[in-house]
């Protein structure tokens, strides 16, 4: 199985999941982690499901730090209409600048990503990440998540590359949530081939996981 890690970043990188799985919070800390590299970044919000909790959530704090931000026009008001803005296309065409691009949730909100997909396979510079939370409903077995991973791989034509480790219950997570879901985390692994790149938590409680991803959670508007 390949090996590699976050210091070896792709041009693209996509986080896709489960709803609930935590792939946008993971998807705006890793475009600051990027950034923070001296990286010319940019950060894509192709979420048309969930019209809660988005990228956009979190535009200031990623605008501050020099990252791009395209989010759906109507992210943050009353308005939820499935709608993708052009300059989306900028984030897979313009090779000049590292993209991050949070996808929808499961199989309905990864239709979305199927209109880039030509372009990111042509390059074939990827990174697609399933982010599993084993706490969630119906991915709390390696087997249920194996099952969700496929079918958002088939949605989007973007075959997976690996899977990150983000199994958490919110602001209750302990350091033993996360551990005690690891072995679930290398079953998927075995199931679908695919290595586990990195673990993530919370920042409070990802120094005392061994080789943890430190997240800063990402706040709603309403918060």
């Amino acid at each position: 199985m390949e090996k590699r890690s976050l210091k070896t970043p792709k041009r693209v990188t996509l986080f896709c999941g489960h709803y609930g799985s935590g792939k946008t919070n993971l998807a705006v800390n890793y475009a600051l982690y990027l950034r923070a590299r001296g990286l010319e970044v940019g950060i894509g919000d192709l979420d048309v499901v969930n019209p809660y909790f988005r990228t956009a959530d979190s535009k200031k704090e990623l605008e501050e730090a020099g990252v791009r931000v395209i989010a759906l026009p109507y992210a943050n008001s009353s308005v939820d209409l499935p709608s993708l803005p052009p300059e989306a296309y900028a984030l897979v065409e313009d090779r000049r600048r590292y993209a991050v691009i949070d996808v929808g949730g499961d199989d309905r909100g990864a239709y979305a990503l199927g209109r880039y997909t030509p372009y990111i396979l042509e390059e074939n510079d990827y990174e697609n990440l399933c982010v599993v939370n084993f706490m969630r409903p119906l991915t709390r077995t390696a087997k249920e998540a194996y099952a969700v991973l496929r079918e958002i791989e088939a949605a989007g034509g973007v075959p997976f590359t690996a899977i990150v480790h983000n199994t958490n219950l919110g602001a209750e997570t302990t350091p033993q949530t996360v551990m005690s879901a690891e072995k679930e985390a290398l079953k998927l692994s075995e199931l679908s081939g695919l290595p586990v790149l990195f673990t993530s938590a919370d920042e409070k409680i990802a120094n005392q996981i061994p080789g943890a991803f430190p997240l800063r959670l990402q706040r709603r508007p309403f918060e």
